[in-house]
């Protein structure tokens, strides 16, 4: 587990790879990050909300197709209720917002 500070550096460097390949790819969204939020909304107005748990050290996503939280497991964020990864689940979710395919790469 890392310390709260390690873990705070470590999701604001998440959140800032995430807003730059969305950036970089020219998908169109709007990103916000405020507090513990980083709400990446569509132009159609859907949101996908990322938020980060502080107490338990999680990862959480918020979107049309439902709530799924992470924990880092071996240098990786998985889904406590399945393992899914948590780049799989985001541009699962980005893709069904834009209509288009999303691919932003795990960050390390």
């Amino acid at each position: 587990m890392m310390t709260e500070s390690g873990f705070l550096q470590h999701t604001d460097a998440l959140f800032a790879h995430i807003e730059d390949q969305i950036d970089e790819g020219g998908w169109d969204f709007d990103c916000r990050f405020a507090g513990n939020v980083l709400t990446i909304e569509a132009d159609n107005g859907t949101q996908i909300i990322v938020n980060r748990h502080t107490p338990n050290q999680e990862l959480w996503i918020a979107a049309k197709s439902g709530g799924y939280h992470f924990s880092e497991q071996n240098g990786r964020w998985l889904a406590t209720r399945d393992g899914s990864e948590f780049f799989a689940v985001l541009n699962e979710a980005l893709s069904a917002a834009c209509g288009e395919a999303v691919q932003i790469d795990a960050f390390a």
